[in-house]
């Protein structure tokens, strides 16, 4: 398992489809996940400290684990299939633990991971079939990518219809 960071969202054009970015920690790959609207909304604010009046549904969730007396451990990204990521949410260690496993999206598992402190990891095979390593030239559209990080807030995705 490699460790990912979360470098950010952002809104790719010319589709206006957010995408989040996630970096090997040791390593040279990136992971990039198109992603819905309100999820990006929903990690955008987790990594800005933004505390809605109401919590959001992932607030809800992070809220019931720990009313319940479990721990967020790790989130896994397991799987591409079909063009579509896959996740498992290690509730107390996982099964191997001793814990539970539960199934997610990717999108959903990375804005709780955000708010409960866990961290996301990916298997070495899926980083090996999915993940881009990138030169020093596109390593500097990441840099410009982070900068737009920095200026971006919660406010630019389109979160119509969310109650």
């Amino acid at each position: 398992m490699k460790v990912l960071d979360v470098l950010g969202v952002r809104v790719e054009m010319p589709t206006n489809q957010p995408i989040v970015l996630l970096r090997e920690r040791d390593g040279d790959r990136y992971l990039p996940i198109w992603i819905g609207a309100a999820e990006a909304t929903a990690i955008a604010y987790a990594q800005q400290g933004v505390v809605p009046p109401r919590p959001l549904t992932h607030d809800l969730l992070r809220n019931v684990i720990d009313e319940l007396g479990h721990t967020l451990t790790r989130v896994r990204i397991v799987a591409l299939k079909d063009g579509v990521f896959h996740a498992v949410l290690d509730l107390d260690g996982g099964a191997q633990a001793g814990g539970t496993d539960i199934e997610s999206r990717s999108s959903d598992a990375i804005a709780l991971a955000l708010r409960a402190g866990a961290e996301i990891v990916a298997e070495e095979e899926l980083l090996d079939e999915a993940g881009i390593e990138m030169t020093q030239t596109e390593d500097d559209e990441v840099e410009k990518f982070k900068a737009f990080l920095d200026h971006v807030s919660a406010d630019d995705f389109d979160t119509e219809g969310e109650s």
